[in-house]
């Protein structure tokens, strides 16, 4: 089998790369010249532990090319693939939809024969008609059909979890279509992965559904924590004894400084204007919505109140500043609102992140970036994890305790244990556990 792939950001070109890998020649294309360039090159943009060996394997192997001519993509290919931006508009925070229509009318004028035009990018519900619609105008007489396939890729284990995915849903409704896709996947059937088809709109709708919901678990958890924090409860004890009934499920339930990233912010925030359109509100997604964005600004407080109440001149180190591990991505990370925070309260931060330095700077001003978590703890009078990186799991206290001003631990990923760091003289802060030390702060 042949496909195009249009765009190569993350979901384009990790998907693009692993159907290679199940044996289809996959064309990638994108307008960036110079990341078709540095792709061709052998260099990778994105951040994603693997990709580039599985992306040079298949280059290698000649099922896999990139190119910035859409013609390349589209003619002879089985179906074609839709894997554009779709971030939301400033003005409302609807999804921006225009990649994605200018994409289909391209794929609309150079199409051969019959193909499958499949959304991967995350779209509204009812984006499949309307793209079916845009290329109607353009080509009558065209011979095609439109499908919904979303993408369930977690950033850092983007690989794994499209080569052995929970599930696959697929919204289509012609029966050419079905078996288009049916071949395409063909791999996972021998691990027997749910492949589950949909109507168009309720696998969009799927995709909105699934993220929003995971969100609303961290967001839970998140307040519960705050409970716990009140009561002397421990937030770690709830989670892990919620977890075990099988309704519910011990994932995305750690409590921290809020979610951030790609999806879950733009996709909450989607859902409920989608939901406005559809005069079905979305009361539960738009209180998930609220609460994030204030989680993320108290956890700057807290950090604060570490620190005796207040930063003024004072040194903040912090560990982390990608939303999660494994990834370069800071788009809508607890540490854009964090770090501001602290230096609009007069203090000099300093921080270190194994992979998203580079994107960061971008964002975050004034700060001293650091190689290592000891070059960032000296001379600190609070040092602040935001970030559960392995790198960061294992910290030498005993070397921390000499080299800071003040041995203040903010914790906000609950990587260590209150109990030993009392007995090293820290004064720790965590999440949903009692502090220690924090008598006279």
């Amino acid at each position: 089998m042949r496909i195009g792939m249009v765009g190569t950001g993350y979901v384009g070109l990790v998907s693009g790369t692993c159907f290679a890998e199940f044996g289809t020649e996959v064309v990638c294309v994108d307008k960036d010249e110079s990341k078709i360039a540095r792709l061709k090159a052998g260099e990778i943009p994105i951040y994603e532990p693997g990709l580039d060996d599985l992306v040079a394997r298949q280059v290698s192997a000649g099922r896999l090319s990139f190119t910035t001519d859409i013609k390349d993509a589209v003619k002879g290919a089985d179906a074609v693939f839709i894997a554009v931006g779709t971030p939301p508009r400033r003005s409302d925070g609807h999804a921006d939809l225009s990649f994605v229509f200018q994409a289909a009318k391209e794929i609309a004028e150079t199409m051969e024969g019959y193909t499958v035009i499949v959304t991967k990018s995350t779209v509204p519900v009812g984006t499949a008609r309307e793209i079916e619609r845009l290329v109607r105008e353009v080509r009558p007489d065209a011979d095609f059909d439109v499908c919904s396939n979303p993408e369930f890729l977690r950033e850092g284990a983007a690989i794994n979890d499209f080569m052995r995915p929970d599930r696959v849903v697929i919204g289509a409704e012609g029966e050419r279509a079905k078996e288009v896709l049916r071949a395409l996947y063909r791999p996972l059937y021998i691990n027997e992965t749910p492949i589950v088809f949909t109507a168009p709109e309720t696998s969009e709708i799927i995709k909105y559904a699934s993220n929003a919901f995971l969100a609303t678990k961290i967001t839970f958890i998140n307040e519960i924590a705050d409970l716990c924090e009140k009561t002397g409860g421990n937030v770690q004890d709830v989670a892990k004894a919620m977890g075990l009934d099988g309704r519910i499920g011990s994932k995305f339930l750690h409590a921290g400084p809020g979610y951030g990233g790609s999806c879950f912010p733009k996709d909450t925030l989607a859902l409920t204007q989608t939901g406005q359109k559809y005069g079905t509100p979305q009361t539960i997604v738009e209180s998930v919505v609220t609460a994030n964005a204030n989680r993320q600004r108290a956890m700057a407080d807290r950090i604060i109140k570490a620190c005796g109440g207040d930063v003024k001149g004072k040194k903040i180190g912090i560990l982390g500043v990608s939303f999660k591990p494994n990834t370069d991505d800071v788009r809508d990370a607890p540490s854009l609102v964090i770090i501001p925070a602290l230096q609009d309260a007069g203090a000099q931060v300093s921080a270190c992140d194994p992979a998203a330095v580079e994107q960061a700077s971008r964002y975050l001003k004034g700060v001293e970036w650091c190689e290592d978590p000891y070059s960032v703890a000296q001379n600190a009078d609070c040092l602040a994890i935001l970030t559960e990186w392995n790198e960061f799991r294992g910290l030498h206290m005993d070397k921390l305790a000499e080299i800071m001003k003040v041995k203040t631990l903010a914790d906000l990923r609950n990587v260590y244990k209150a109990d030993d760091m009392a007995r090293r003289g820290f004064r720790y802060i965590s999440i949903g556990r009692p502090a220690v030390g924090m008598e006279d702060a």
